[in-house]
């Protein structure tokens, strides 16, 4: 009888081992972690996604801990309705945040969360810095468009770049706020733990080692690259002013496009300003960069020195691309290519394809449910986006999905649709223009190919697709909704 019972415990015992080396990552033991590192305003100049200039070690080390998207869309490249689509899985058409005043929660008092998701299962969850869109550093009152039910503790890191030396920066457009102005500063004293960013890496890796042994969402918002661009000198010092190079544009470029493509830019090009300040602008972003990237290295290091990378997913994301004087435009808001894909990289535990690259299109709504499948959480009912983990296993797989991005001008529409070959764009529903991009042949964008009869199939099928994802206001669309109601946190 003994000898029964022993066997039958061994076969038991037996199964259970084999079912638990066949159950995924996340339900063995203890669930993943997620590290969640965003930026603000940074575009594809990263040495990983090819560009040889820019220093970015700390992004291009996490590169090679998984895979880069070459290609991931934002869906409106604007700070508050990029980050309210992205961390509610909901397209701007359903989260209605077309600005920087109307709260997502105002039309959707009980939406779920990304952070949120992980929060009501039980995670450690927190913020450092800047995820959803809100004022200045310190600041999240009344101002405020953060999320407090989405967080377990959040954090306001102010360093002496907002503090103290916003009054000495060089700033070429005065007219403009300074948060929305080509202005630099290149603080030869200050240390980058006395920096907003800087101080945000600290608080960051601070949590890490706090919560390291039990299960977590930390959210790391770095405020770099946005403008104004006041960095510690020594990344100015990488770079070379003579070797900055600034596209060369004239009134035959402005009359290809319809003017509502090029009115986020105004006096078009460049604000008015020379092509000096232009090149010096560049360069002040590119070191900008290279001090994010700096603060994002520092985390990364502690994520491998407290043997997190066994356990932890990482998500690296930007809002939105950036222009740099492409169709004489600077900033974001606009259709075109360098605004609408932005840097997005995801690692975790075990990956196989670590270090690979995958050039399909991919969205940030798409961000998270593949979050939710990676972690095995069951996801809202609502989610727009998709899954990414069919690409993370193989960046080849096939994917019919094109990327959606969008705008306003005011009250006017602008809408786009990129799939592999083309970019089909519309202002207010075609009635104030058109544009098509051969994306393979014109990667920069520079021939409208809308009006040429040899495209009218292509137009009308790209036309049909974009509004049924948009449909116009008079056939089942929604108003845009009152923005005057400021949301209080």
């Amino acid at each position: 009888m003994n000898t029964i019972k022993f066997s039958f415990i061994k076969t038991l015992l037996l199964v259970v081992v084999l079912f638990a080396v066949m159950m995924p990552a996340h339900t063995q033991n203890k669930r993943l972690n997620v590290l969640f590192i965003a930026v603000d305003d940074m575009n594809n100049d990263l040495g990983c996604y090819g560009n040889k200039q820019v220093k970015s070690p700390g992004i291009d080390r996490l590169a090679t801990w998984g895979i880069a998207f070459t290609h991931a869309y934002n869906q409106f490249p604007l700070c508050s309705p990029s980050r309210s689509s992205l961390l509610t899985g909901l397209r701007p058409d359903s989260t209605r945040v077309f600005d920087l005043h109307y709260h997502f929660r105002q039309g959707l008092p009980d939406v779920v969360t990304l952070p949120q998701m992980f929060k009501n299962n039980g995670y450690y969850v927190a913020r450092v810095g800047k995820i959803f869109h809100y004022g200045n550093p310190g600041d999240i009152g009344t101002n405020g468009l953060d999320d407090k039910v989405s967080w377990t503790e959040r954090f306001n890191p102010a360093g002496i770049d907002k503090t103290a030396l916003e009054i000495d920066v060089i700033n070429f457009t005065p007219k403009r706020g300074l948060g929305s102005s080509m202005a630099y500063y290149d603080d030869p004293h200050g240390k980058d733990v006395e920096h907003t960013d800087g101080k945000v890496a600290t608080i960051a890796i601070d949590l890490l080692k706090k919560h390291k042994n039990e299960p977590f969402f930390i959210a790391a918002g770095f405020y770099k690259p946005h403008c104004p661009w006041i960095t510690p000198k020594k990344y100015f010092d990488l770079y070379d002013i003579n070797k900055i190079k600034v596209p060369v544009v004239t009134e035959s470029d402005y009359e290809a496009y319809p003017p509502l493509a090029l009115a986020s830019t105004r006096p078009w090009p460049d604000f008015g300003v020379t092509r000096d300040q232009a090149r010096q602008s560049k360069l002040a972003y590119f070191a900008a960069i290279s001090f994010v990237d700096a603060q994002i290295g520092r985390i990364l290091d502690a994520v491998d020195s407290m043997g997190l990378r066994k356990n932890t997913i990482i998500v690296f994301w930007s809002d939105h691309g950036y222009h740099l004087g492409e169709h004489g435009l600077w900033f974001k808001r606009s259709l075109f290519e360098e605004a609408g894909k932005c840097p997005l990289i995801f690692s975790y535990p075990g990956m196989k394809t670590a270090g690979r690259k995958c050039n399909r299109l991919v969205e940030l709504v798409d961000i998270f449910p593949t979050l939710g499948d990676l972690t095995g959480l069951q996801l809202p009912d609502n989610i727009q986006g998709y899954s990414l983990t069919p690409l993370l296993k193989d960046p080849r797989a096939a994917w019919p999905h094109p990327a959606y991005t969008q705008v306003q001008r005011g009250k006017i529409p602008g809408h786009s649709i990129r799939t592999e070959k083309w970019r089909y764009n519309e202002w207010d529903y075609g009635k104030k223009g058109v544009e098509l991009y051969d994306e393979i042949n014109d990667p920069h964008e520079w021939h409208n190919l809308a009006s040429n009869p040899e495209y009218a199939g292509v137009v009308k099928k790209l036309s049909a697709l974009l509004h049924k994802h948009h449909p116009h206001p008079v056939t089942g669309g929604k108003a845009l909704p009152d923005t005057k109601k400021r949301f209080c946190d």
